[in-house]
Formats: C-alpha cells, sequence, structure tokens
C-alpha cells in the first residue's frame, strides 16, 4: 500500500481502541483515515463481528468501498461491501460495511442490541449531518445499556474533538497532523460586481485558472444547476486536451467514477459539488478554484420538508477545499471573492440539528421510547420549539398518541425511507402515491409552469414529451426512479384518490381556503396566510393544497399546489372537522360575534348566527373589545381609581388597579358587569366605576371613604369633590368658605395635605396652599388688601380664623 499520513497514527488508534473501547481521531483531508482505519481495526482485530462505518455521502461510501476492497485485492460485497439508499453490496463474508443517511439508524432501532456489529465508525463527523449526530446518541446509549464492548471511534477533519470525547465520557483523542504540500491562495482583486452570475464568473476563473497553472483542476460549485451553467461558459475557451468533468451525488455512478479518475490524457477539469471536500481523493488534483457557495440542508418551514439552500462558504469549509490542491504537489486556490470579503466568512456551518428538520429525529426518538432529547447524548441539542412542532406534526398524521408515544402507524412510517409526511401519504394511499412523493422529495422538474403539481404529474408520465415548458429531463429520470422504488414499499390503494385528497394527506396543515374578494389570496388550515399568482391556472379555486412556498412570513407566495374540492377535503379528513360554537370580538366590525362555525384547523368551511349564545360567552367576547379598545374610563372611575392608588402607595392592602394590572385580570372584576355590552358604542357608554367598587371588600370601602373620601365637606356642608389625578389630592373653593377653619384638610393615613385653590368671589384663583393656618397667618392680610376694594360687597374680616364661613355678599345699603 502507498504511505499515507495516517498510518504514523494508526498504532497510536489502536492502543486507545484497545484501553477504552472508544476514540475520536482527528485527522485532516487527505490523510486517508476513511479507507486506511476500518481495515487497521479489522487487522487488530479489535472488533469481533462487523464493523460499521457511517459516511454522510453515497458517492463517498461508494468509493470507500471500492478503494478498501482494491487494498484487499477483492470485489466490493466480499471483505467490504456497502448499503446505500436503493442499493446494497454486501455478503456474508462482508466484515466492513459502509453506510449512508438513515440506515445506521434503522439498524439499531431494529436490533438495539447490535448483534454482529463489534464496533461503528462516525466518518466525517464535522459535517454534523442530523444522521450522523442520531446515530452517535443511539449507538452510545446502546454501549452504556447493552453492549459495553461495542467499539465507537468518531472521525473528524475540522471538529474540535474536546466536546466530542467529553460527549463520549471523556474518549482518548488521537491525532494525525497528515503531511500535505504547500498551497497558494489567489483572491480577487474587486468584488464581484451586483448582479453577477456565480456560473459565469466562476467560468471566467476557471478560464483564468487554466492558463496559469497545470495539472487537474477541481472547481467547487454549490450544485448540478450552476455545473450544467459553468460547463457551457467553458464551452470553447479551454485549451484543447481539457476535459471538462461534471461530479456530484446524482450523476449516474459511471460518470462519477469517470470524475475521480486521473485524466488518461491532457488536464482534466472536475465542476463538483461539496461531494468532493471530503472522503475522496481526486488524483492529479494540484488547483482548486473555489466559487465560494454551499448548498445545505435546511428545514423550509414554508414547504414543511427540508430543502437545500445555497450560502457563503464557512472558514472551515474553504480551508478545507484549498487542501484538495496540496495533495499530490504543490498547488494553487483561486477563491472567487477578495481578500476582504474573507473576514466576513461564518467560522463553521452550522449543524443539521441546528437548523434542518426535525420531524424525522422526532420520529426516531419516538420509536425509541425517548421522550426528551435532552436525556440523549446529542453534541448540540435540537431546538425545544421546533422539536415540539415537529412532535405536533407527527401526532396530526397519527404517528404519536395522546400521551406522545409512538403508535403502531408511527412504527409503519419510521420503516419508510421518506419524510413521514410522504410516509403517511403512502401508507394511506398505496402505490398510487409514489410518483406524488417522489416528485415532492425532488426540486420541480418544470420552474415557471404555474402551480400546479398535475402538470408536473403529466409530464413524469409522458417523460416531459411536448410540454410547453422545457422539463428538467434528469430530475424527470430520478423522480421515476424514486416513484418506482416507493411503489415497491407501499400497499395497494385503498380507493382510487385525486391528486388533490392524495396531497391533503402529506399536508393537512396546508390545505387552503381562498378569502373573501377578487384576489387569489388563502389562510391556510395550519393558520398562516398564502398568496397565488393572479394568473395561475389554479388562481379561481376555492380550496387548494399549498406543497411548497416562498419565504414570506407574511403572506406565502405558493408556488406550487394541487386544487381540491370540499368533498375530497371530507373523504380524507372528515374526522377532522368539526362545528365549533363561538363568540369572538370582531376588530373589523368592532362588535362581538355569535356564530356557528364549521372548521377545518383555521378553516372556516360553513358560518351560521349563533342565535342562543350564552350570556358568559357574550360578555367574554366583550371582553376582548376592551382588550382591543382600552377601558372606558368616567369621570368618577379615575377618581375612584386615584383614590386606591394613593392608599396602595401608602401601604394600604388595596387591589392594584393600574392599567396593566386591570387588564390582567378583566375576567374576575369586569366579565359579570359587560354581559350587556355588544358594540364598541355600548363600550364608549359603560361606566366601569361599579365593577371597580366591586374589586374592594365593605371593610376596604369604607377605609377608602375614611382615609381618601371622594368629597371635601366645606364648614357650609357642601361637598366639594377631591382631585386625586394630579401629584397631590386638590380640592378648589371660595376663600370666604373655610372662615374659621384653622386645621388644613389631609387625606390618607400619612395625612397628605390637601392642595387648596383659593377662589375670589368670582371664582378666579387668588392663592394655592397646603397650609391653611399659615395662609391665615402671613399671605392673608395682603390678600385681604387686595381684594376688598374688588370685592367691597363681600366679607373680608381682619381675623379670618374667628369668622364665620360664608358664601354671602354684604346687602346694598
Amino acid at each position: 500500500m502507498v504511505p499515507l499520513p495516517i498510518d504514523d497514527a494508526l498504532p497510536d488508534l489502536i492502543a486507545a481502541l484497545s484501553r477504552a473501547g472508544r476514540a475520536v481521531l482527528q485527522a485532516p483531508p487527505g490523510a486517508g483515515k476513511t479507507t486506511r482505519v476500518p481495515l487497521a481495526l479489522l487487522q487488530a482485530g479489535l472488533a469481533p463481528g462487523r464493523i460499521v462505518m457511517l459516511e454522510p455521502r453515497r458517492l463517498a461510501a461508494r468509493a470507500a468501498a471500492e478503494r478498501m476492497a482494491e487494498t484487499l485485492g477483492e470485489k466490493v460485497g466480499q471483505t467490504v461491501g456497502y448499503r446505500i439508499r436503493g442499493e446494497t453490496r454486501v455478503g456474508r463474508a462482508t466484515r466492513i460495511e459502509v453506510v449512508t443517511e438513515g440506515i445506521l439508524t434503522r439498524m439499531i432501532q431494529s436490533d438495539p442490541g447490535l448483534d454482529g456489529i463489534g464496533a461503528v465508525i462516525f466518518d466525517e463527523f464535522h459535517e454534523r449531518s442530523l444522521n450522523a449526530d442520531l446515530g452517535l446518541a443511539l449507538a452510545w446509549e446502546v454501549r452504556e445499556a447493552l453492549r459495553e464492548d461495542l467499539v465507537l471511534l468518531v472521525m473528524s477533519a475540522t471538529l474540535d474533538a474536546a466536546p466530542v470525547a467529553a460527549l463520549m465520557d471523556d474518549a482518548p483523542v488521537v491525532t494525525s497532523e497528515g503531511r500535505a504540500f504547500p498551497v497558494e491562495t489567489r483572491w480577487l482583486d474587486r468584488p464581484l460586481p451586483k448582479g453577477a452570475r456565480l456560473a459565469e464568473a466562476a467560468a471566467d476563473l476557471v478560464g483564468r485558472a487554466v492558463a496559469e497553472t497545470e495539472g487537474g483542476v477541481l472547481v467547487f460549485l454549490p450544485g448540478e444547476g450552476e455545473i450544467r451553467r459553468c460547463a457551457a461558459a467553458l464551452a470553447g475557451r479551454l485549451p484543447a486536451g481539457c476535459d471538462i468533468r461534471p461530479l456530484y451525488g446524482a450523476l449516474p455512478f459511471a460518470e462519477q467514477r469517470a470524475a475521480i479518475r486521473p485524466a488518461e490524457q491532457g488536464r482534466k477539469v472536475v465542476l463538483a459539488t461539496s461531494i468532493a471536500e471530503t472522503s475522496l481523493t481526486i488524483e492529479d488534483v494540484r488547483v482548486v478554484v473555489d466559487a465560494g457557495r454551499a448548498r445545505r440542508a435546511r428545514f423550509d418551514p414554508n414547504s414543511g420538508m427540508a430543502r437545500l439552500v445555497t450560502e457563503r462558504v464557512t472558514r472551515a469549509e474553504a480551508d478545507q477545499r484549498r487542501g484538495r490542491a496540496g495533495r499530490v504537489a504543490p498547488g494553487v486556490c483561486y477563491r472567487l471573492w477578495t481578500r476582504g470579503e474573507e473576514g466576513a466568512l461564518a467560522p463553521y456551518p452550522p449543524a443539521e440539528i441546528e437548523a434542518g428538520d426535525l420531524t424525522g429525529l422526532a420520529l426516531d426518538l419516538a420509536l425509541w421510547g425517548a421522550d426528551d432529547p435532552a436525556a440523549m447524548a446529542f453534541l448540540t441539542a435540537p431546538n425545544p420549539g421546533a422539536f415540539a412542532e415537529a412532535r405536533a406534526l407527527l401526532a396530526g398524521l397519527g404517528a404519536l398518541d395522546g400521551h406522545g408515544r409512538i403508535t403502531g402507524h408511527g412504527r409503519a412510517l419510521a420503516a419508510l425511507p421518506v419524510h413521514p409526511r410522504l410516509g403517511h401519504l403512502l401508507l394511506a394511499a398505496g402505490t398510487q402515491a409514489a410518483p406524488l412523493a417522489a416528485l415532492l422529495e425532488e426540486r420541480d422538474p418544470l420552474r415557471g409552469a404555474g402551480s400546479d403539481v398535475g402538470l408536473r404529474l403529466r409530464a413524469l408520465e409522458t417523460a416531459g414529451a411536448d410540454h410547453p415548458v422545457p422539463p428538467d429531463r434528469a430530475a424527470l429520470k430520478r423522480i421515476r426512479a424514486e416513484a418506482d422504488r416507493l411503489a415497491a414499499r407501499a400497499p395497494a390503494p385503498p380507493r382510487r384518490m385525486s391528486v388533490g385528497e392524495m396531497a391533503a394527506l402529506a399536508y393537512p396543515d396546508r390545505v387552503g381556503l381562498r378569502r373573501k374578494g377578487d384576489a387569489p389570496r388563502y389562510v391556510l388550515s395550519g393558520g398562516k396566510g398564502a398568496v397565488l399568482d393572479a394568473a395561475d391556472a389554479l388562481a379561481g379555486q376555492r380550496l387548494i393544497v399549498a406543497l411548497d412556498l416562498d419565504g414570506d412570513t407574511r403572506e406565502a407566495k405558493v408556488r406550487l399546489a394541487a386544487p381540491l374540492s370540499e368533498a375530497e377535503l371530507r373523504a380524507v379528513h372528515g374526522a377532522a372537522i368539526a362545528w365549533h360554537q363561538a363568540c369572538t370580538w370582531s376588530r373589523r366590525e368592532n362588535r362581538v360575534r355569535a356564530r356557528r362555525e364549521e372548521r377545518f384547523g383555521a378553516l372556516v368551511l360553513e358560518d351560521r348566527a349563533w342565535t342562543d349564545a350564552p350570556p358568559e360567552a357574550m360578555a367574554r367576547a366583550a371582553l376582548e373589545g376592551v382588550r382591543a379598545l382600552g377601558l372606558p374610563w368616567s369621570d368618577a372611575a379615575r377618581r375612584f381609581r386615584a383614590r386606591v392608588e394613593l392608599l396602595r402607595a401608602e401601604g394600604a392592602d388595596l387591589p392594584a388597579m393600574s392599567d396593566a394590572a386591570l387588564m390582567e385580570t378583566l375576567e374576575d372584576w369586569l366579565l359579570p358587569h359587560v354581559t350587556g355590552v355588544r358594540t364598541a358604542e355600548d363600550l364608549k357608554r359603560h361606566d366601569p366605576l361599579p365593577a371597580l367598587r366591586g374589586m374592594l371588600s365593605w371593610d376596604q370601602q369604607q377605609a377608602l371613604d375614611r382615609l381618601a373620601p371622594a368629597q371635601f365637606e366645606t364648614p357650609l356642608g357642601r361637598k366639594v369633590p377631591v382631585d386625586y389625578d394630579g401629584e397631590t389630592p386638590q380640592i378648589a373653593l371660595r376663600l370666604q368658605e373655610l372662615f374659621g377653619v384653622t386645621d388644613h384638610p389631609t387625606v390618607g393615613p400619612k395625612r397628605l395635605p390637601l392642595r387648596i385653590t383659593l377662589l375670589s368671589p368670582a371664582g378666579r384663583p387668588v392663592q394655592v396652599t397646603t397650609d391653611l393656618p399659615g395662609f391665615w397667618a402671613n399671605s392673608y392680610a395682603d390678600v385681604r388688601k387686595d381684594m376688598r376694594g374688588r370685592y367691597p360687597r363681600h366679607p373680608w374680616p381682619e381675623d379670618p380664623t374667628s369668622a364665620d364661613p360664608t358664601l354671602r355678599a354684604k346687602r346694598r345699603s
């Protein structure tokens, strides 16, 4: 065997695994860990039984198995085999199995003891796929509970090994330094102009790289579409002898192999997705051109499933791609961004468990019997909110019962290699649903052809012949192959179903009911809003099933849909359609609405007046009007609240009457008093004073009237309202009415002096005081001197403290 950098670390790794039964191996890309480590474990006899290695990608899994088999001088399927989605190459003598995607999870779920398996290896764990995280969590629980002898090894290129080692009970960490040739990095001089097309810009950079360098060129592009467009842009531009080779997951295996093999003559330009970042050795590459984009799986709440999104590459990914140029000789890396832009790159890509669809994870954990993911050995715990949403969807599909436990239907869903939505569709509709399920897993093969999913299904049947919109024939081919595979796993159809019925089975939360008005706007059964293009063929439909929407959070645009009749909706979801009686406050009409509604989720299929709604229900709806419009304060109610708040500020045990406190407790104090309120006008006329008084006990009301009286009684017996709205309670009255008063009036337990505005006989302010005795002794004389001339018919005694109060004037002589 050709010496590889990993060889120097293998003795330490074998020793660590022999001693601890678990380890973390850190080795850079190209060190050889993928193909050398499983063979080393086999040779050392560390794992009686089979060695299973989880590989994130199908191409890498095939290539790794073939390379190991070639090393042993055998064919794949003998000592070394692989299991990938839709393809298995293993035999009775197989000791090393390379598996992908959810295959390891299904192996553990079907046999928790992992009978016959001695070791499990997680390759390229730094990619943090959801299946790898789940597989490690399950395998670790198996090792802890059932299989102490199970060897676990996590291998990573760029991930910080310490957290993984800690997760595995302080597993030993073995590091391979690796050997790489130096790589020169060349950036753009200036950023790409706005509106520049990525594939064409990458083609320009490839042309420059080919002109300036020698050896094979590896170009990183985000996806198949960009690869095709870049290849078209390069046609006729490269020197003779330059062979362009695409490399992506959906490519036929023979073409993938052609991209990996060394060029027999001339130069090879490989246009690849991130599939070429790790696990694959593409021989004779000395130049890397990095377009700076990566396509990742993200949970798309608009489609209800995981979707691939294109994002900026991270620094870790960029460094890994760069390293591909230094495998066989000194190399050069061209980057489609400037050196200044590099600082804005995120350090690492997010783990799929942070941004992916958790529905499959929730189903697998339910099948495992784990209700709480926090109790599992996850390097990153799933978001509780997203996990709860996933479980809610599973409950809606019948996969979980009322207690959150997996049902028989849920077990059947877990056995299918598709999203639980599509698994539910296949089990409920049978083989007839296979084309639709396969179509919904793949990207749209008829972009720009309107929203009707039926057009896609017809194109699938005719292979796109004579279709007005040119189809993506490669996508159609993949969909047909997947449909055949799914049909083989589906039961016989219970009855013939329309496309709309089948779509509603998969997306019970996406049934859309057209709103009133001319525009094709819809409310979805899950509560969100959606809109169709006015020119769309489905724009006139009353009911649709929205299968894919854009990312608008306010009102999403429907990109893919199926028409649905009400009879079809009732046929598949009749048990979930029920009559509901509801009294609500209509913000649009500003009144209580009492209706009987036949609903499916958030959809109101039929609406009737509820003529005998109970008074309490009507009153509760009126409270919603109060919350929307605010409390209708009368002057008396404001004064009452101010009195209560004054005493509360001085320590009295009285209920809080701030705006926030009153709105929080509306049901407790206001509900019995609004039984007759129906409209906003009724609310405006409603005086909350009786309800506010009702919040106080008899003793509290007596204390309130005594300590913070609503009125001040003058010496003449006249009652003057006390204004409690200001900082200090205050009254206003004629100066002569207070003759003979020598104690300043106060309120509250702390005897807060009233602020008295003394008025002239004409009712104009003369003086403001909070110390009446001080006023009589000091300021009154000046006031008397001024007022006697203005109001000679009114009494102005020299000693007001001994005079009788009066509001009368002297008689004319």
